[in-house]
């Protein structure tokens, strides 16, 4: 796990000037990643939420938080109790917290610039066997995640007034009328009007979204519908 942070080069991270510190880190990781009881948890997680990964005292996420946050799940899953604790906390807050201007966004695999928020959740349900299996602490981090849901387009077919676009849906999509970005080869469309055509079958994350007053070709197979809201989430 040390190797794995060290591997990362959290100085190229880009983060406020006045407020992130990609020394705390790397150094709140490995002293997390290694504590062995409840007081270097403590210390550990200072550093992290002291400017690592967010800045607690002004309630600010960091884009190092996306990076961060596969390794805190690692440290909740093989390290000490306390360190499990710390780093679900640390997740807690990331999640919460609002990023600067400027910094709101994380680089994905395909070039897409996706809201911190976002980036986080789809790592957490990404070890959903694991959170589930902690109790209360675990369901109520990804009953947070849920609310950044995340939409692949795979089929899309006309319809009156608009489109009706099938595919597979994480997260949840509550009822409504809902804006959305429109991820696809690194480029963001807002559509202003998009709801869930009908309930997902119990199990099943194949989901039917209905996109106002947006044609089939507007909505090609393999773009990304995320929560427009996400996107205007500055401190």
């Amino acid at each position: 796990m040390l190797d794995e942070i060290d591997a990362v080069d959290w100085g190229s991270i880009p983060g406020h000037l006045d407020w992130y510190e990609p020394e705390r880190a790397v150094r709140g990781l490995r002293a997390l990643a290694e504590a062995a009881d409840l007081a270097q948890a403590a210390e550990a997680g200072s550093r992290l939420g002291g400017g690592g990964v967010v800045h607690g005292h002004s309630a600010a996420v960091f884009p190092a938080a996306v990076v961060a946050t596969p390794l805190l799940l690692d440290i909740a899953q093989q390290g000490h109790p306390a360190a499990r604790d710390t780093a679900l906390g640390l997740l807690d807050e990331a999640l919460s917290c609002y990023p600067h201007a400027g910094y709101t966004r994380a680089m994905a695999p395909d070039g897409t610039a996706v809201p911190i928020c976002c980036a986080i959740a789809h790592h957490l349900r990404a070890r959903t066997d694991f959170l589930v299996g902690l109790g209360e602490r675990g369901k109520s981090l990804l009953a947070d995640a849920a609310a950044h849901w995340r939409f692949e387009i795979r089929e899309c077919v006309a319809g009156s007034g608009g489109t009706a676009a099938f595919g597979i849906l994480a997260g949840c999509l509550t009822d409504g009328v809902h804006a959305a970005e429109m991820h696809l080869a690194g480029a963001i469309t807002v559509l202003s009007e998009v709801t869930l055509e009908y309930p997902l079958a119990e199990g099943s994350l194949e989901a039917c979204l209905r996109v106002i007053a947006r044609h089939p070709g507007e909505l090609p197979p393999g773009a990304m519908l995320l929560p427009a809201e996400c996107g205007d989430r500055v401190h």
